[in-house]
């Protein structure tokens, strides 16, 4: 039976729930730096001023399009390939690669409605994200999805070299919606998005896209 669907609650004031830790230790230490050694401490109010920057979580709202498959990740698209198979996709499809610098919203979002009939972590390296060999090597987190239409759809998570920590919300048997918050990667990454050949990719390397809002596939 399916479960009904999850929604991972955005944070107050526009931050995102999983920096709360993060920043509670770095007001503290900051608190303290300033007390005791105030070169320190301003160098980690720096560092408490980006963590702010970077857990930012801002609301979205996405195109009225059904037939749009959204981003999942804010960034720039790296690559836009045809492949015959791969790790996650056994058949033809395409596959759309988003390297998520340190200064982009890190908040992932579901790109289409459906059902969650896979999730695989698979631990791994830290190379530097934007690398090919990122996506075969690196910490990973892979989420496979059905359409209402019976059409595979797989997104990725990928850790990079700062990034240490794959946060996924989603499990087997979730009925989700597009545009929903998922799950987070902390400090620079990857996202892979996979669909079938016959789909049509409306963006192309070098374009900015935006978790929710972009749409970077149309079905047909």
């Amino acid at each position: 039976m399916e479960k009904t669907q999850i929604i991972m609650p955005p944070g107050r004031l526009g931050l995102a729930r999983e920096g709360y830790p993060i920043l509670a230790v770095a007001c503290f230490l900051s608190l303290l730096g300033l007390l005791f050694f105030w070169p320190l401490g301003v160098a980690l109010l720096g560092f408490t001023a980006f963590s702010l920057y970077f857990f930012r979580d801002p609301s979205r709202e996405g195109p009225d399009d059904p037939m749009g498959i959204l981003s999942p990740a804010d960034g720039k698209v790296l690559k836009v390939e045809n492949l015959p198979n791969s790790r996650v996709y056994a058949d033809a499809h395409q596959k759309i690669s988003i390297f998520m610098s340190a200064i982009d919203v890190h908040v992932n979002r579901i790109p289409c409605d459906g059902v969650v009939t896979q999730v695989s972590y698979h631990p791994g390296k830290f190379f530097v994200a934007s690398l090919d060999k990122a996506s075969e090597h690196n910490e990973r987190c892979s989420v496979m999805m059905e359409t209402p239409q019976g059409k595979k759809v797989v997104f990725t998570q990928i850790a990079g070299l700062v990034a240490r920590r794959i946060v996924c919300y989603l499990e087997k048997g979730l009925m989700v919606r597009r545009g929903e918050r998922y799950g987070i990667i902390r400090f620079g990454s990857r996202m892979e998005v996979s669909v079938p050949p016959e789909w049509q990719v409306e963006v192309k390397p070098g374009d900015r896209v935006w978790a929710g809002k972009t749409i970077l596939v149309k079905k047909m």
